[in-house]
């Protein structure tokens, strides 16, 4: 039986930390670009989901604590079939999508010191590197950053809360006036395409084999770290949208939350934000490189993915962490801030459609209101349609990127499953 030793302020941890990784720093200017002066509204709808969401984690987190977390709610309520291994493996393609937007952003805030005309080699050489050097670091010592992570998730909080207090003194409200915002259309895709800065507190439910007292703890976990973001997420951007012209923010959408510094806090603020930013974005992109490449071997495990990433070496699941990276390297380095959130947001989106729908099937083993769940599986289905009908005005080419990668996990699962005759089981998820 495994030893319940984490407490409350252990698993609010996890859950800010996943949550407030890189994502913020990476997103925010799309969010701006779409949303115009409605960009606080955006993240509150994005936020308002992923609420819902949280409803359906914690009562399965509950009934079904496991290390395989979502992996372990999906096979408990539709079983081991070809739908449940699709959305498995459309879970690491996005923890994938999302470590492609955490090496780019490193790569974006990183070019900002350097001379504008050497930026965009600097920026893939950065992306690259950033890669490589953290997949080493996991093979090395997979804990090294993760010694320091505590400090790192303070740092980042203590810069964002100065970001707030010093930039809400300076704040414009007419440029948060309705007349301001973009269309209904466009503030809910603004939130949409940004909702991949959200989905962090999944990773909460990872831990809950592990809490004390799960009853009690993990709902008041799950909550206050998803409030508390979204009152965080909230502010910041209108804090940012307040300080900035819109066309600005637009113009340095990859390191938007360091330009909208610079009017308040000069030169300094600028850095001192981008600073934070490359701190932020590596330690997440290690967390999530770590966790992700555990996840492929989670998912091995219940016998959706071939057994050789069952494999360890050094206590490492080498094939997994290498495969992991090396589809990172193409993605980040081929897609475009917008293609990459366009397909970590809808990648997420329809994954929690799917947990929240498992807590429909599951409501009499959970003790749940089956209606919020099904509320909210409605409200993540009706998010993507709406972010892929903007996608698909604004631009077509990311539709199809999604489409790619949506069809790709289900490929993979059916081709695998006729070539192999593997036996899936949900025995034994333990690492």
């Amino acid at each position: 039986m495994a030893k319940r030793n984490m407490g409350f302020w252990s698993v609010v941890a996890v859950g800010i930390g996943g949550m407030v990784g890189g994502g913020i720093f990476a997103v925010l200017g799309l969010s701006v670009q779409l949303a115009q002066g409605g960009a606080p509204l955006a993240f509150a709808i994005a936020g308002t989901i992923a609420l819902l969401t949280t409803y359906a984690y914690v009562q399965l987190s509950i009934a079904f604590p496991s290390k395989g977390g979502t992996v372990t709610f999906l096979n408990k309520a539709f079983g081991t079939g070809v739908l449940t291994g699709g959305i498995n493996l459309l879970l690491w393609l996005s923890y994938i999508v999302m470590l492609s937007l955490y090496a780019s952003a490193f790569g974006s805030y990183g070019a900002v010191f350097f001379p504008e005309s050497a930026q965009v080699w600097i920026k893939h050489l950065l992306i690259t590197g950033s890669i490589i050097g953290i997949t080493g670091l996991n093979l090395l010592s997979a804990d090294l950053i993760g010694k320091a992570e505590s400090w790192i998730v303070a740092f980042k909080l203590i810069i964002l809360g100065v970001f707030i207090v010093i930039g809400a003194r300076g704040v414009d409200l007419a440029q948060l006036q309705p007349s301001t915002w973009g269309s209904p259309l466009s503030i809910i895709s603004g939130g949409m395409i940004i909702f991949l800065a959200f989905e962090g507190f999944e990773l909460m439910a990872n831990t809950a084999e592990d809490v004390k007292n799960p009853e009690r703890t993990l709902p008041r976990a799950y909550y206050s770290s998803v409030i508390f973001v979204l009152l965080l997420y909230i502010l910041i951007a209108g804090i940012t949208v307040g300080s900035l012209p819109t066309d600005q923010i637009i113009a340095a959408k990859e390191y938007a939350l360091a330009a909208a510094a610079k009017p308040f806090m000069g030169q300094a603020g600028f850095s001192l934000i981008a600073i934070a930013a490359l701190l932020s974005t590596a330690s997440a992109l290690n967390a999530t490189l770590y966790g992700t490449s555990r996840l492929s071997f989670i998912i091995a495990k219940s016998g959706e993915l071939p057994s050789a990433l069952e494999k360890k070496i050094w206590n490492q699941p080498i094939e997994g962490l290498l495969i992991t990276s090396g589809l990172t390297l193409i993605i980040a380095n081929l897609f475009d801030l917008s293609g990459i959130s366009t397909m970590g947001s809808s990648g997420f989106l329809l994954i929690f459609a799917a947990v929240n729908f498992a807590n429909v099937r599951l409501y009499q083993r959970t003790n749940s209101y089956r209606w919020i769940s099904f509320l909210a599986t409605v409200a993540c289905l009706a998010a993507v349609v709406v972010l892929l009908a903007q996608t698909t005005q604004t631009n077509p080419r990311n539709l199809w990127i999604v489409v790619v990668m949506v069809g790709l996990a289900f490929a993979i699962e059916i081709v695998y499953r006729r070539l192999t005759d593997r036996e899936i089981h949900l025995n034994d998820l333990r690492d």
